[in-house]
């Protein structure tokens, strides 16, 4: 799904829809490994991180569906952020670092600076593969 497709009410409502359940469903999965899962904050983190990492190796030496990658990231990183987020501001009790919220907040913000700035993308033209800085 490209953003320059949605151009009607319906496609809108389809894309809203996809992004709203990715972000519910992948928030409450992070919740959940974290939680039920036995593996607590630190290991939810792990697991969703190497999914991530499963994901980039299938875009770089595949040919898997671009979409699909794209989209399976989208969704690894809801409960990446989730988990990680608890593992910053839950008490020391729980699991968690007990940092205040605005404090891990700018941990989780610096993190995504420093990966866009060392990650450099450039954009595809129309009708190229998918950006991929060599």
């Amino acid at each position: 799904m490209s953003v320059e497709t949605v151009t009607t009410p319906k496609v809108e409502a389809f894309y809203w829809a996809a992004i709203t359940l990715s972000q519910t469903l992948g928030t409450a999965l992070g919740d959940w490994i974290a939680d039920t899962g036995g593996l607590g904050y630190e290991g939810g983190a792990l697991v969703f991180a190497a999914g991530l990492a499963v994901t980039a190796a299938l875009y770089y030496w595949t040919d898997v569906s671009r979409v699909l990658l794209f989209w399976a990231a989208f969704i690894l990183t809801r409960p990446l952020g989730a988990t990680l987020g608890d593992f910053l501001d839950k008490p020391l009790d729980h699991g968690g670092l007990a940092l205040s919220r605005p404090i891990a907040s700018a941990i989780l913000a610096a993190i995504m600076i420093a990966c866009v700035l060392m990650l450099p993308q450039r954009a595809a033209a129309i009708g190229e593969g998918p950006a991929v800085q060599r």
